[in-house]
């Protein structure tokens, strides 16, 4: 399956809202990447999504990607060094679970809008927004093969 046809043409546009919304919280910035097959580790493939997609380059290094390879029935959850270096261990571990059953139940758009939803909130306890915040990432959902 094509990575653009995992979720309708509607739920792309739901989960682009709500990154928009979840931004509206914080000045971390949420990206989602899919794709269909990872066939590594997913965390190692996050990584490298997050570098070729220059989600890096953030003022307070505070970006977030959200990866799914859904073919594999892999995910990732992944924060850059300015998130890492302020929140608790175990930071991702509520998204972490509720994305895990989502997928299982083949709720997939539902379970990522969810996920985005808590991070703008948790995010805006370390990263509030600014009036001068500026969108330094896409907000469109990125896909691989």
């Amino acid at each position: 399956m094509a990575s653009k046809s995992f979720l309708t043409k509607e739920e792309q546009e739901q989960i682009v809202k709500a990154i928009e919304s979840a931004e509206l919280n914080t000045s971390g910035e949420v990206r989602v990447h899919l794709e269909s097959v990872c066939k590594g580790d997913p965390l190692e493939r996050a990584v490298y999504i997050f570098d070729k997609l220059k989600m890096f380059k953030t003022k307070e290094r505070n970006a977030v990607l959200i990866y799914i390879a859904f073919e594999s029935r892999k995910f990732a959850i992944l924060g850059d060094s300015g998130i890492n270096e302020k929140v608790p261990a175990g930071f991702w571990d509520e998204e972490k679970e509720i994305l895990l059953n989502a997928l299982r139940e083949g709720r997939a758009a539902e379970g990522l809008i969810s996920v985005i939803d808590i991070a703008g909130k948790s995010l805006k306890e370390f990263f509030p927004y600014q009036k001068d915040d500026t969108n330094e990432q896409s907000n469109e959902i990125s896909f691989g093969e």
